[in-house]
């Protein structure tokens, strides 16, 4: 598609500025700019623009070229480093157009020293910055190409064309990140990942637990329409942009600054960013984290609303949405997860865990241990660190610790984090921890006000570190870039390095001067939760707690546990069971209790995770306590899609969804929303008449597929008894 502008009605409202960057000659004009050469000239070599000007922006060969041919946008999208063609229809005595000049300028207060404007003649030299050299003249039609550095700043640009008294603006264009241009600080080289980490515009999530790893599928649609507009909205909004514009729109040259700035407003903390978060379990004033398909919806509805805070979101929504973010600005981004991810909030290296002796859990100081926390990296070169520090680089929007006074995370190196060298910008420490923490447990006793230290696991935390493979939907487990060898001895070297540069806070810290005057004791007895029986919502929950005396001895051992419903997060939502009971173990003895929780014990107060926490405390007469611990998670009943005939661009397809009760009871409130890029045009949203015990539901709907390739279909179903259940499919589409 060609786009043609009349542009003649822009020069009378330019003149005024244009009357501050030139001055005049007794004929002629004498221009103040050192890109004018500084010399007076005559008639003859100053070109007037008299009458319509227009330009062809040559669309379709420019956004082919620069890779952007993707966008649902009518604009002209570059990417900087990268040469572009427009087409000038000059009205008047242009001459041979030599003495033409351009100006480029973004942000509200353009300058030249912030480089956030420029001002250049039309001519045949280039200087690696920005240019305009003449291809090809026919009658007052030239063939123009224009050249950005790159290093220039991303954003919004205005191009205007100037001669002698009068100025045009010519329009506007958006410039973008380049991963494609060696000189560019996003280069990527290899061409599968530069498709997977900017172009790719659906991926999956995964989520769950260590031992039972899931995958939730995420539409970033980068590519939808005004989602580019609405991204480059999010950097206009932000504290530093407010604070200081001029600054602000110089310094997003820089991916390091722009992924700082977009980890800060993501979440709405400080900054009335996008997505408010909640882990409270309760979402009636919004939505369920959980409920979320994709990004495009988020988006949008910020914008519709003001600009205010979309509710709610958890770590894996303000990573899908930072991920679509980054690649719509052409920063190559991936979404990670880390299983039991450290929250350490003192920066000692130690997660603090407390239990009384009845076996509750206790909400005591602020540590805590999350089953998966997810985050994005972003590949860019780390001038300020060294060649070794470029790369992945970690960059979490999720709301968790301050950062310079603003809930913002990163940018981190993965090379530095797996060396322990915490004294790098930008927040090492905490995200070291959140792959390295040692988890301590201690039991706390409310009646003399005294704590003791359980045990410590040095292995627990930073598990299945994993993201999504390049060109496919398998797990890719990258624990082995966040650190060495669990337990290895370069594994506890970089630790203890780590601890040492921290070690003048740590000193101070109760839990690294408790941990020194315990004493080391060997339990007696082991215990841990197995799996008896099917796990499924709507079912009764079996687990054996199994114990096992460790000597020659008679032990005898009183257990007290509970089981709470909890989010992913670790909070915990609601007690549903508990049970106590005293066993005598022969020497080397092992045996089982069972622990039976019904349906109806925890129906009303499982939540989205579908995430229940067993705990036991075992305490032998005159020993220590052992605590055990297992988070069990119970699946939803299957959401099924169907495409029921072959797929092509713009040909309409009916899609089959199949859902069926397994209750005993019926299911009401049914709400299916579903979402695809080049699927859909936005989201769809059905609602689905109740269903009777054991019944089936089958919807069908329409989707039009605009683009060829592989695309993903994502839907969520909830309802009364099952908050949010998912499904995604991969639809080939032909041409």
């Amino acid at each position: 598609m060609e786009l043609h502008v009349n542009l003649a009605q822009d020069s009378e409202r330019l003149k005024e500025e244009t009357s501050m960057i030139w001055g005049s000659c007794g004929s002629g004009c004498y221009p103040r700019r050192s890109s004018w050469h500084g010399k007076s000239c005559g008639p003859s070599c100053c070109p007037t623009l008299s009458g319509p000007t227009s330009v062809n922006w040559n669309l379709s060969s420019n956004r082919e070229a620069h890779h952007t041919g993707r966008f649902d946008s009518p604009e002209l999208i570059l990417r900087r480093g990268q040469l572009f063609t427009i087409l000038l229809d000059l009205k008047g005595d242009t001459g041979s157009g030599q003495n033409l000049t351009f100006i480029v300028s973004t942000g509200p207060n353009p300058s030249e020293s912030a480089r956030t404007k420029a001002v250049f003649p039309l001519s045949k030299e280039t200087s690696g910055g920005w240019s305009a050299d003449l291809q090809g003249s026919q009658g007052n039609t030239l063939t123009v190409r224009i050249s950005s550095p790159a290093y220039a700043p991303i954003g919004r640009y205005t191009l205007s064309l100037q001669s002698s008294f009068s100025s045009v603006k010519l329009g506007t264009f958006i410039l973008l990140f380049n991963p494609w241009l060696q000189a560019d600080s996003v280069f990527m080289s290899n061409a599968a990942e530069r498709e997977e980490y900017v172009q790719q515009d659906a991926g999956i999530i995964y989520v769950g637990k260590a031992e039972h790893i899931s995958v939730v599928g995420w539409n970033f649609g980068q590519f939808e329409q005004d989602i580019l507009n609405i991204c480059l909205s999010v950097l206009d909004r932000s504290l530093n942009f407010r604070r200081d514009p001029t600054t602000d729109v110089a310094c997003r040259n820089d991916p390091k600054y722009v992924g700082r700035v977009l980890s800060a407003m993501i979440n709405s903390n400080d900054d009335n960013g996008l997505i408010a978060g909640s882990w409270s379990g309760s979402y009636t004033d919004g939505q369920d984290p959980r409920n979320w398909n994709g990004s495009v919806e988020i988006l949008k509805r910020w914008k519709r609303s003001g600009f205010r805070p979309v509710r709610y979101g958890q770590c894996w929504v303000f990573a899908g949405t930072l991920n679509t973010v980054l690649r719509a600005l052409g920063i190559p981004s991936r979404v990670i997860t880390n299983f039991n991810s450290a929250h350490d909030t003192n920066r000692n290296l130690s997660v603090d865990v407390y239990y009384d002796p009845r076996g509750n859990p206790l909400d005591k100081g602020s540590d805590s241990v999350w089953n998966f926390h997810v985050w994005n990296e972003s590949w860019f070169t780390r001038t300020d660190l060294g060649p070794s520090y470029s790369g992945w680089q970690v960059l979490d929007a999720t709301p968790q610790e301050r950062s310079q006074g603003v809930y913002q995370c990163g940018p981190a190196s993965v090379f530095g984090i797996r060396e322990g060298d915490m004294d790098l910008d930008f927040d090492m420490p905490f995200i070291f921890a959140e792959v390295n923490a040692d988890r301590t447990t201690w039991i706390y006793d409310s009646k003399t006000h005294s704590e003791r230290k359980n045990s410590s696991d040095e292995r627990t935390v930073g598990k299945n570190i994993s993201t999504k493979a390049v060109g496919s939907n398998s797990r890719v487990d990258i624990t082995e870039q966040y650190k060495y060898p669990e337990g290895s001895a370069q594994e506890r070297e970089v630790f203890q390095k780590a601890l040492g540069i921290l070690r003048p806070n740590l000193l101070f810290t109760a839990t690294y001067a408790r941990s020194l005057e315990e004493g080391h004791w060997e339990p007696t007895i082991s215990g841990r939760f197995k799996v008896a029986g099917i796990l499924k919502v709507g079912q009764e929950v079996n687990l054996a707690l199994v114990f096992k005396n460790l000597t020659s001895d008679m032990k005898k051992v009183t257990v007290n546990m509970t089981a709470w419903t909890i989010v992913y997060n670790g909070t915990l939502v609601h007690e549903v069971w508990k049970d106590s009971v005293t066993i005598s173990l022969d020497p080397k003895e092992e045996t089982q209790h069972p622990v039976k929780i019904s349906y109806a014990q925890y129906e009303k107060h499982l939540k989205a995770d579908n995430m229940i926490r067993v705990m036991a405390v075992c305490k032998v007469l005159n020993e220590g306590e052992v605590v055990v611990e297992r988070d069990v998670i119970l699946d939803n009943p299957s959401l099924t899609l169907e495409v029921l005939d072959k797929v092509q661009v713009q040909k309409p397809v009916i899609v089959q969804m199949l859902f069926s009760n397994p209750l005993d009871e019926p299911v009401k409130n049914g709400v299916l929303m579903v979402e695809g890029s080049s699927l859909l045009r936005g989201n769809l949203r059905i609602d689905v008449p109740t269903l009777h015990p054991k019944e089936q539901s089958q919807v069908h709907f329409e989707i039009l597929p605009t683009q060829s390739g592989t695309k993903q279909l994502l839907a969520n179903f909830s309802c009364s008894k099952f908050p949010a259940i998912k499904a995604m499919l991969s639809i080939d589409v032909d041409e």
